[in-house]
Order: C-alpha cells, then structure tokens, then sequence
C-alpha cells in the first residue's frame, strides 16, 4: 500500500477530492459526515468518480461526432461488469488519492468497496467476456456502445438451504446505481405481438404490414465504461422496458384495482430477471420477447444516430459495425431488414446488401443443443413480421447460393436451410447468424477449427474464409492490477509499471523464476492472499482451512460438461484412500468451488447438493486430521472470483474435449499464477503452448480419441464394471451415506443408463493420476513456485486488448480515436 510520501499521492489532488466527496454526501446523500453510513460514503465516492468520468466522455462525444467516427455496436444479452468503483479509480489513475483523501476523512476506501452489489447484469463467460471487451475498446481508444438490458434482479442469488441451490432474488438495484444515467429523451416505442396484414396502394403494389401489435416502451441507462490511462470514455446502453401506459384510471374507478395496472406490470417483466427459466411456454416466450425488446431498441438508437450524424443508408456499414454476441441477438437481422423495409421503404436487395455488410457474428458453443432455435407457431404469436422475413431469407439463400453451389442437393438444402422441418418446424439462429453476417467467428483456435470441421463445415465450405478465431482475452486492469495488488506492485518493482497496456512485457518476468528472493516473495504473496481466502471460506461457508494447503479451485458455471462431477468423483476416491490408510502421503488440500446451476437443470443442482454433502462430511471427520476439505462459496460473481483468483494454486480447466469454446477462468488464474490441471479442450491447447508442457499439468482424451471412441460403441457400464476404484467411489457417493437414499440418483442414472454423456468415466483414471503428479510437483517448492511465476510470465497473449485489436483490424474495420 502506498504510503504518504508516495509518489502516486499528490497533495492538491487529495485536497480537491475531498472537497467532492464531502459535496456529494451532502448535495446528493442529504447527509453530513457525522450521520452518514457506510453505504452514504460509498455513494458519494461513486458520483465523485463519476463526475470525473463524465467530463472525459462529454469530451470524447463532441469529438466523435466532429469527426462522424465508426463505432463498434456490441449487442450482448449480458455483461458481467462486478463492482465498478476499483476498477474506475485504478482506470483513470486515481486510486490511492482517493484513498488518501477518505484516509483523512476517517473511511477506509476497500471497506466501502465492500459496500457495493456486483452490478446484476451477467452470469457466466459470456457475460464476463463482454465486460472484458468493453474495457478494452476504451483502452485502446476504439469508439464503441454496448447494448443490452437493464436487469432488475439480474440472474438469481444463490443460498445453499441443506446442501441444495436455492434461487433468491438478487436486488442489486433496491438501492439505486449511482453508475447509472437515466436517459428517457431516447426511449424507443417497441411493437410486438399483432398480425401482418397485406396492404395495396393506388398503384396496386401490395406491402406488408405489421397491424394489431401491442407497445412498449424502451428506456435508456448509459453506464460509462472508462479505459486505462486514455480520455476515452465507452457506454453501455442498457435498457428498460416500461409500459406505454402505466395506469388505466377508468379501470381502477371501476374498482378494478389490479387489472389497472396489470399492463404496466406486464411490460415491466421483460427487464425483470436475466435467463427466465424456459422449462416452459410461458418462460420460452418470455425470453423471445426479451431478446427482441433489447435489439430492436439498441437497432433503432444505432438508426437513430447514424441518420443524426448526416449519414445515409448507403454508408450504413462505413460507420456501423454491428457485433452479435452468440445467437441471442441473432434476431436482430429480421429486424433490421424489417426497419429497412418497412419503415424506410428500400429495397429488399439494398436491405439485405445492408445487413450483410454490417452484421458479425460470435459463435461460443460447439453443443448443438445449446444453439437456439424457437419455434415458428411461437414467432408467429410474437414476432409475425419477422417470421415471413425469416422465410423470406431462407428462400433466397437456398434458391440462390446453396443451388448454385451444390445444384439439386435437396439433402443439402435441408441440412443448411434456416427452418429446421421438426414438429413444430423450428427457426436455427446460429444458422441465420452464420448466413446474415459478413465474418462469423469462433473464441479460440480448436473451437474455430471445430466449427470448420463439424457444426458449420457446410458453411465453411459454402463461404471459405468467412469463419475467423478470435481467441479470447480478459483485461489485466481487473484481473491482476486491481484483484493482485501485491503481485502487481512486485511486478512494476521489478520490470515496470507499463504492462497492464502491454501483457507480453510480462515475458520479462522469466528470468525472476530462477531468482530465490524472487520466487519467496511471490509465494509469500500466494500465501496471503489464500489468507484472505481462507477468512471469506470462514465468513461464508463456516468452514476452517489451513493456508499452507493446496488450494484447488473449479469456479465456473455448473454444467455435466465442464464435469463437476468428475472433480467430485476425485474427491471421493482420496477421502477413500485416506480412511483406509491415515498415514497416506498426500498433499493437503482445500477444493474450492464456485458455480451456479440454471434453475431449470435438475441435474446440475443435483450436483451441487453432491458436492455440499460430500463437502460436509470430510470437513467434520476427524479421521483425516484436516487433510482433505471442501467449500464451496455460495452466490459466485465476479467479486467472489476476485478474492479466489489470486489465492489459487491449482486451476480445474477438466471439460470433455471439443466442448468447452475456449473459457476465460482458465486465463484468469493462469495470470495469478495458478497452475492448470485440464484437458486439450477450449483455450487450454493454447495455454499449454504458451507455458510449456513442464507448467501445466494435461491429461485425458483429445478431440481425435474422444470421436473415435464414440464411433467404436462406447459403453458406460462395460468401463465402470472393469474399473473398480471407480466403481466403489460411485457407489458410495449414491449411497446413504452422504445423504438420504435417492438422492444424487439423477447423477448416477446420468453417467450408467444415459451412457455418460461427457466421458466421465474413461477420463476419470488418468485425471486421478495427474493429481498425484499435481501432489509431487507441490511438494518441491522450487519448482512449483518456478511453474507458477512461469505461468504469469507468459499469458500476456490472452489480454483482451490482443482480442480486441484483431476484431478492430480483421473484423469491423475501426480505427481508434484518441481525444
């Protein structure tokens, strides 16, 4: 920590500070420094930061529009942003004169940190990633607006009642968001519902129209989104869904009390909740609507601002270039050929010469059943309009492009064809996605490889060279200067403080790997940082853990593919050994768990309660002294991970390969000098590149063995019959023992009778294995602390400035534009 006399600290500037602060407590808290809480502080810190943010964005805003700049439109159904007051205030380089200033005000700046919800507005990698990019286009000066949706309640809060998820709201805005600004001069009137009626003119020309459709409002929030050490000030554009008409007062005059406000409270679910459980219709049709609602506003705002700014619709992708983050906005194309269209009347040809010059596409799966699709009786009680330009589109790209490439191939018109022809028939987005974008692209080498070679190998072949990788970054402002700020000190002491705008300067950290001081105090760092963690596991879980311990860490969201359960099945198995031979020669440790499982998905809240009850278990069984302990962190986000991250030893990256896109927690931890235990799945193949093969501990089937042992007939049962420890540790984990009978049935009947869909099984030996080389490597501190200092030292390929610059170059064509 910076001390009076630090250099970093000007006198004035503290001064001047606290004269703010001490304004906004008064002016816009009502409170004086004598009566104000904790979260008054807080505030009036965050409007003080604001303020300054402000004068930098209205600044860059009058330069943009002078210059009539290109900007990136990033349409995301959801950023992970975290708490934004630390990472602002290390942005704009004023964290420890404001520190100071609260100092001598008599508050303690990272206690009012704590004050602060996670904003609610993501929730796993996707979400992340997005927050990620955002920070980066306004480091590297790229003008850009991120759009999405301004979430009530955000996913859910997550509690453990008995070992079991239970979902809670998360009112992370009861209070307000002093990030946040209002900006109801640009809400948007959004139609949907309704009929299309056929519509002839004097002429005989019959049009389409939209008629019947039912209203809502869309009102703006703008959050600042500041870049390190640059002017440059981004938005995201968030939006809220309001009534056309709030209150009906003939209605309630007539004593119908509630039906008069029933519209208003109608139109408000759709900005209520992220990811509405879609186990239903009502559910499936909520999100359809939510997608839309937060497209068609963001379209007409981009519309809007383009036309404003002197434009016409021949420049539209000159100045516009319009980023779909996975298929959930996919809909926006209908949409803009439908404003195009119908609002503008152009052409069907100019419409479409439009969109495909304007819109990109992000792909972030290879699980086919996570690419959307909706029904079409469901788009046609919504969305009728779009659902004859859907088909519309449909007819074109199959008369024209799939015929001239592959003439009279019914079987491949099926194949690539937009409408999938199931019971009901069902609209593939990815696929619209893919046909309506000039670029589409994967998030890490094998990902994009996959696409090419199995989800989109007919499109690749159809377009050759329109699928790009991109892989993946995260932003080192967040993910080391602010979460680390002791490795990170170290690290400006030692090669300089210039990294953080240029992660490959951390290849210079290479050689202090082999410097003895060097190394004890990074693992010193290590160690008070799982000290730290150690009292959030107390805090939280109740749970006592030793420091010195291995920390093991699988933080990510919960599903069968990223094979919780085969951590668990680990965990198991040494509890086992241990009971049977106490004086076994294994390494403490302490598995660390973090996840939330979508309400809807049984099984993974199934998992969940697994790991809880095995947890409680070995944590109170004296048996073991100690050596074995389990906790797992309820209501995982960001700020929770920023606590996780650096005190991680050892990283879970164990998802079956060819199924993980590319992840970011693996980067994360790698950064902090966490080693990785994981599969050539995702990231990790590039990761493994990057350190050398001697820092990260690989194991199981690769993408090759895993098909050719589908191919071959793979059988659950015949592997779990032949491989005993395995088979014991499975039985008594679905025994009575953990919990009352039948309850982790789902789990067991998942990996026999569903054949174990991830191929648990085959990689659960060789997993078991490489943890006892991860128990033999920790026990020669040298070495490990060498691996770990190596892994820091050479990630700096996976800052998403990297991402970003080759988006701006190979993809949307943007130039940066610094004040």
């Amino acid at each position: 920590m910076n001390q009076p006399n630090d250099p970093a600290i000007n006198s004035e500037e503290v001064t001047r500070l606290k004269g703010e602060i001490l304004s906004n407590l008064i002016r816009k808290q009502a409170h004086g420094p004598e009566t104000a809480t904790a979260y008054d502080w807080w505030t009036a810190v965050c409007l003080t930061t604001r303020d300054r943010i402000l004068e930098n964005a209205c600044e860059m805003r009058q330069k943009h529009r002078e210059c009539n700049v290109k900007r990136v439109y990033y349409l995301s159904l959801e950023y992970l942003m975290g708490r934004l007051l630390e990472n602002n205030l290390v942005n704009i380089g004023a964290l420890e004169n404001t520190r100071a200033a609260l100092k001598e005000l008599g508050q303690d700046l990272d206690e009012l940190i704590e004050e602060a919800p996670d904003l609610g507005l993501g929730n796993g990698g996707l979400g992340r990633l997005a927050a990620c990019f955002m920070d980066s286009l306004s480091t590297l000066d790229l003008p850009a607006i991120g759009y999405g949706i301004n979430y009530e309640f955000g996913l859910f809060r997550q509690a453990f009642v008995d070992g079991k998820q239970v979902e809670l709201p998360d009112e992370w805005r009861r209070f307000g968001n002093p990030w946040g600004i209002c900006r109801p001069e640009y809400a948007v009137e959004v139609p949907i519902y309704g009929k299309v009626e056929l519509k002839f003119d004097e002429f005989g020309k019959g049009k389409s129209i939209w008629t019947d459709s039912r209203s809502i409002i869309g009102v703006p929030w703008d959050i600042p989104v500041t870049g390190y050490e640059t002017k440059t000030v981004n938005f995201l554009r968030l939006w809220e869904s309001r009534a056309s008409q709030d209150f009906d007062l003939g209605i309630f005059n007539r004593g119908g009390y509630v039906d008069a406000v029933r519209q208003k409270a109608e139109s408000e679910t759709i900005s209520k909740v992220l990811y509405p459980n879609d186990s239903t219709e009502a559910g499936k049709e909520l999100r359809l609507v939510q997608q839309y609602f937060f497209v068609t506003c963001s379209l007409r705002d981009i519309i809007k601002r383009h036309i404003q700014s002197g434009n016409n619709w021949d420049n539209l992708s000159d100045k516009a270039a319009i980023q779909l983050n996975d298929t959930h906005p996919a809909i926006a194309v209908p949409e803009l050929m439908r404003l195009l269209i119908d609002e503008e009347d152009l052409s069907w040809d100019k419409a479409w010469s439009i969109c495909r010059k304007t819109f990109s596409y992000t792909n972030h799966t290879l699980l086919p059943e996570a690419l959307e699709k909706w029904s079409v009786p469901l788009f046609e009680k919504v969305l009728p309009r779009h659902l004859q330009i859907i088909f519309d589109i449909n007819k074109q790209f199959l008369e024209q492009e799939v015929e001239a490439k592959w003439p009279g191939d019914a079987r491949k018109k099926a194949e690539l064809s937009l409408i999938e022809e199931s019971m009901p028939q069902q609209i593939r987005m990815a696929y619209m996605a893919v046909v309506c974008s000039h670029t589409t692209n994967g998030v890490a080498a094998l990902h994009t490889e996959l696409l090419k070679k199995d989800l989109f190998k007919s499109f690749d072949q159809l377009y050759p060279g329109k699928i790009q990788n991109k892989t993946n970054g995260i932003t080192p402002r967040r993910w080391l200067k602010a979460c680390n700020p002791e490795l990170s000190g170290l690290i400006d002491s030692s090669i300089g403080n210039d990294w953080p705008r240029d992660l490959d300067r951390l290849r210079d950290l290479e050689p202090f790997a082999e410097d003895a001081n060097w190394r004890a105090e990074f693992m010193a760092i290590k160690l008070r940082n799982k000290e730290r963690l150690a009292s959030l596991i107390q805090k939280r879980c109740g749970i006592t853990v030793d420091p010195t311990a291995l920390f093991d860490v699988q933080i990510k969201r919960l599903h069968e593919y990223k094979r919780q359960h085969l951590n668990l099945l680990n965990i198991v198995t040494q509890y086992r050994r241990l009971l049977n031979n106490p004086n076994l020669d294994i390494v403490p440790r302490v598995f660390v768990f973090g996840a939330k499982a979508a309400p809807g998905y049984t099984l993974a809240k199934e998992i969940i309660h697994a790991i809880n009850a095995v947890g409680e278990k070995i944590n109170n069984d004296a048996r073991i002294h100690g050596k074995l302990k389990v906790a797992f962190l309820p209501n995982y986000g960001v700020s929770v991970a920023e606590t996780i991250i650096p005190a991680s030893d050892l990283s879970e990256q164990i998802s079956t390969a060819g199924k993980e896109a590319s992840g970011t927690g693996n980067m994360k931890l790698a950064l902090n000098g966490s080693l990785t235990i994981g599969t050539l799945d995702g990231a990790n193949v590039e990761i493994l590149e990057e350190v050398g093969e001697d820092n990260i501990f690989i194991f199981g089937l690769t993408v090759e063995e895993v098909d050719a042992l589908w191919k071959k007939g793979y059988r659950s049962i015949d592997f779990y019959e032949k491989h005993e420890e395995l088979k014991d540790s499975l039985e008594w984990l679905t025994s009575d023992y953990f919990a009352p009978s039948g309850s982790f049935s789902n789990l067991r009947s998942s990996l026999l009778e569903g054949n174990d869909p991830y191929l648990v099984f085959p990689d659960f030996n060789p997993y078991v294995a490489t943890q006892g080389a991860v128990d033999e490597m920790f026990k020669d501190t040298d070495r490990w602390a060498k691996s770990a200092i190596l892994n820091t030292a050479r990630v700096g390929k996976f800052s998403s400035d990297r991402t970003i610059r080759e988006y701006a170059e190979q993809i949307w064509n943007l130039p940066s534009q610094s004040i």
